[in-house]
């Protein structure tokens, strides 16, 4: 590995130092500087763009060039007249200055290469074929080569640091509330220009009213040709492994008109490529947001979703179903009805062991060491459906539904050292369906009212069974919890079972008034609420040898072992704020006046908690250029927990966790500061996005936990030692000519009070990471990845002190060789030192060679590996406010497949 990246590093030197640069001013005919114009340079050898350049607000450029070479440098700006010139480089830096005059429509020069970066306004268009090589297959293939655009790890779109939520095709939603089926499935081929439209509303008539800087959409157009006719691919392929026939059908069909798109994504395999995973149809929200997100009231509504064993989708085997539908229509031009169904189905195989260390050796918690095994079964099903009314300028009214179900379920074996072995089995069928409908209205030019509803209907059942073994004769490490819990102890085994419900049923509405006092300030007064109803049914009992249930009565928690609890939650709330444009300044001072009422009933019990809340909270924005910001943001929250917490009685998480709620639990206070700081500057190629954030927790619900070996019994209640958190987060990257340079760099600082055994401490984690990068995007020449992530993970639990440390060097490398040929391979080395001596390391290597005619063919082979190494297992390390563990988990054996990919 390290002589792979020492010679890929003296490549990319090489190819640098071959390069001089060329520099200078833009100007008109009085000599005033022309910011934003565009400066190119084309070789003349090769037909090709060498360089770019947009001028700064002091109309500079720089371009890099190679040495002795002859090129064709344009210049233009809108209003002005193209200038063009050959010029000849030779082994030192040029200097020169290029006077525009006004435009004279019979004398227009050509443009043979468009910019491959333009800025209109708040809009940043990418064109598409100046970053692509021949190499690229998907959109994500283009997105990555975008500066100031990153593909993180899970797969999100950033745009100068901030998460792009939406992502529209020709100006069409595409999928609404997530960016990952366009960004692995649109055809890199079809894709003519990327819009980033920073500033993004979605209402235009608030546009001009409310701070929208953190909003970023993207608008992918498609080349001519593509509206009116279908088109995409279909993927069809199959290989062997050492334990089973691998299959893979991948259809990938799309059909654009200006009335209307109909987009079909289909996948089925087994070889482990999933284009969403459980967890990413679990949160996709469907472009759904709260009406009082910014309210100041954060209430916890819980997850009551099985917790599987596969989180990351590394597992033994993998089988994935997945089926999606997305379209839009407009019968005519105030009406546009959207919508999308996806449906995923997936079986997973997978297998695990881990060593745990429970926090604070003195407190008499052994060491455990776990091998597990999970068959994991889901599936799950989403519809959305939309529809937007814009009679005129005045008026908008959007109305959303949004449905989703799933059936779930988990069998585990399960080994401990300490309890030996447990069967588990957990099943959930839950659905729920959500509403929003939206109403804005203009009155006359100085007054505007927004109106926002959103109704929510959930219902949960998660069941849970497990076995334990049981000697009636002898000790078990369960008998202790079996006693206290009530259970029958004569019996060869522990066969306990659970049944929950949770239904929640929520409305969030609000009614916004704009007052646009003059072309700089306006105010908004907000009006809204939160009702919220909750109902939670629990009972555990357990199974008996002939079949029947028996309900057991436990011998603490005053014997309770069900619960029939109903929690309802209300806030009727006044925000006013007032924002003001001052030169570079945008100030946005605000509070919210909060009338809450708390009330849940159970065991013949209500109880009630009626209280007033004042929440201040503030924004300055700095703008120091067009492409540079500084934001400060303060706000307190009041966070609520969800009904889960409040029930007195006692709920089986699984068999080593069991809690009993409090039902006088009260808020949690929070006080968040955070601060981002963006510039994005097409002069010298040089991208900074930074982001700070810092949060105090006052009377946080916190547990208290007591051990009996390693199984816990948790309660809750409000601690008097405020939490702290602190993260932060920045990147800067700089191109030199057709290099891109890189440093990602987060920090993570955690202060959590914990309670165990009846004894306050102090869990301190810090961890810290950094990610400098280096890549190359040459048009005809192989392109290069290198990165090398180094990361500390320090946790300190009191008597317990940890530290991981994390280096993973990585290379991807892709060639388009002799216009046919696609090569394309990525090798990472994971390697973690456990702060004991012992360190522990993994390998993974990918790899495709694909042949087509040319870049039109339409049929295209491709050859396929992964996990080249045939590698069984990867490591983790990580550590938390109860334990730190050790976690091996075990992955798919080496696959070989051949494919075979039919484009329209």
């Amino acid at each position: 590995m390290k002589k792979i990246c020492c010679l890929a590093l003296l490549l990319v030197a090489s190819i640098a130092h071959a390069q001089i640069s060329l520099e200078g001013v833009v100007q008109d005919t009085l000599n005033f500087p022309l910011e934003l114009a565009n400066v190119i340079a084309i070789n003349q050898e090769t037909s090709g763009l060498e360089s770019y350049g947009i001028t700064d607000e002091n109309g500079k450029y720089k371009l890099a060039l190679g040495k002795n070479g002859t090129y064709k440098i344009q210049v233009s700006y809108v209003g002005m007249k193209t200038f063009e010139e050959i010029l000849t480089t030779k082994e030192s830096n040029m200097v020169k200055q290029y006077t525009l005059q006004p435009e004279n429509a019979l004398d227009e020069v050509e443009l043979i290469y468009e910019m491959p970066v333009t800025i209109k306004g708040d809009t940043l268009v990418y064109n598409a074929d100046s970053f692509q090589n021949g190499t690229e297959r998907k959109l994500e293939d283009i997105l990555e080569k975008l500066p100031g655009v990153e593909i993180n790890e899970d797969g999100q779109i950033e745009v100068e640091g901030k998460v792009v939520n939406k992502l529209m095709v020709n100006g069409k939603d595409f999928f609404d509330g997530d960016t990952k089926l366009a960004t692995k499935n649109i055809p890199s081929k079809a894709v003519d220009k990327i819009e980033v439209l920073r500033n993004y509303s979605e209402v235009g008539q608030l546009r001009s009213v409310s701070n929208n800087q953190d909003n970023v959409a993207l608008n992918i157009k498609l080349k001519e040709g593509k509206e009116n006719f279908w088109f995409g691919n279909v993927t069809a392929g199959g290989g062997t492994s050492s334990d089973d026939e691998l299959y893979l059908v991948q259809p990938k069909l799309f059909y654009y008109s200006p009335k209307y798109s109909i987009n079909f994504i289909g996948d089925i395999n087994n070889t482990g490529e999933v284009a969403l995973t459980r967890s990413d149809i679990r949160s996709f929200g469907g472009g759904f947001r709260s009406p009082s997100r910014s309210s100041g009231t954060s209430i916890n509504l819980g997850d009551n979703s099985l917790n599987f064993l596969t989180s990351r989708g590394d597992a033994l085997k993998i089988e994935n179903k997945l089926a999606t539908g997305n379209f839009s229509y407009s019968p005519n031009q105030d009406l546009d009805l959207s919508g999308f169904l996806i449906y995923n189905s997936s079986r997973i195989l997978s297998q695990e062991t881990s060593f745990v260390q429970y926090t604070d050796p003195d407190l008499g918690i052994p060491d455990e060491a776990t091998e597990q095994t999970s068959n994991e079964r889901s599936n799950q099903a989403l519809m959305k459906l939309s529809a937007s009314y814009k009679p005129n300028i005045n008026n908008q009214l959007d109305y959303d539904i949004l449905g989703r179900i799933s059936n779930d379920s988990q069998n585990q074996n399960i080994f401990s050292s300490v309890i030996g072995n447990t069967t588990q089995f957990d099943e959930v069928t839950p659905y729920s369906i959500n509403q929003n409908i939206n109403y804005y209205y203009t009155l006359d030019e100085t007054n505007i009212f927004a109106f926002e509803a959103q109704h929510l209907i959930k219902n949960e059942d998660p069941f849970y069974n497990a076995l334990l073994v049981n000697d009636p004769n002898g000790p078990d490490a369960f008998d202790s919890t079996a006693e206290a819990l009530g259970l029958d102890t004569s019996l060869t085994n522990y066969d306990l079972g659970q049944n929950r419900r949770i239904k929640s049923n929520q409305v969030d509405a609000k009614l916004d008034y704009y007052n646009i006092l003059n072309a700089k300030s306006n105010i908004n007064l907000t009006l809204g609420t939160i009702l919220s109803r909750q109902e939670f049914n629990s009972n555990i009992f357990q199974f008996l040898t002939d079949g029947s249930q028996f309900s057991p009565t436990p011998t603490f928690n005053e014997g309770r072992a069900t619960n029939d609890t109903e929690y309802n939650f209300s806030d009727v709330y006044l925000g006013v704020h007032y924002r003001l444009k001052s030169g570079k300044f945008t100030l946005t001072p605000g509070f919210s006046l909060h009338a809450y009422g708390n009330k849940n009933s159970q065991f013949d019990e209500t109880f009630k908690d009626n209280f007033f809340r004042f929440l201040p909270d503030f924004e300055t924005r700095i703008q120091f250029k067009k492409s540079e910001a500084l934001t400060l943001r303060y706000d307190m929250r009041n966070q609520f927990t969800d009904v889960t917490r409040l029930a007195e009685g006692l709920v089986l998480n699984n068999y080593n966790s069991i809690q009993f709620g409090q039902p006088d639990l009260q808020n949690a206070l929070s006080h968040n500061v955070s601060l981002f700081y963006s510039s994005f500057n097409l002069f010298n190629y040089t991208n900074v996005f930074a982001r700070a954030a810092y949060s105090s927790n006052i009377d946080q619900v916190r547990s208290l936990t007591n051990f009996e070996n390693v199984i816990r019994t948790s309660t809750f209640f409000n601690s008097n030692f405020a939490d702290e958190n602190v993260n932060v987060f920045g990147r800067v990257q700089r191109t030199f000519g057709k290099i891109r340079a890189s440093l990602n760099s987060s920090f993570n600082y955690s202060k959590i009070n914990q309670f165990i055994q009846g004894q306050q401490s102090l869990n301190e984690g810090y961890t810290q990471t950094y990610t400098p990068g280096i890549r190359t995007n040459y048009r005809e020449a192989p392109n290069v990845s290198l990165t090398y992530r180094y990361s500390v993970t320090n946790n300190n639990q009191g008597s317990r002190k940890t530290e991981f440390v994390t280096k993973a060097p990585a290379v991807e490398f892709d060639a388009y060789i002799w216009k046919a040929v696609t090569f394309r391979t990525n090798y990472t080395y994971t390697e973690q030192d456990l702060g004991n001596g012992e360190s522990q390391s993994f390998q993974n290597w990918d790899a495709t060679l694909s042949y087509r005619k040319d870049r039109d063919a339409k049929w295209e082979y491709e050859i396929r590996a992964t996990n080249i190494l045939d590698i069984d297992s990867q490591v983790r390390n990580s550590a938390n406010n109860l334990s730190v563990f050790t976690s091996e988990t075990f992955i798919q054996p080496r696959f070989v497949t051949f494919r075979v990919v039919y484009t329209l």
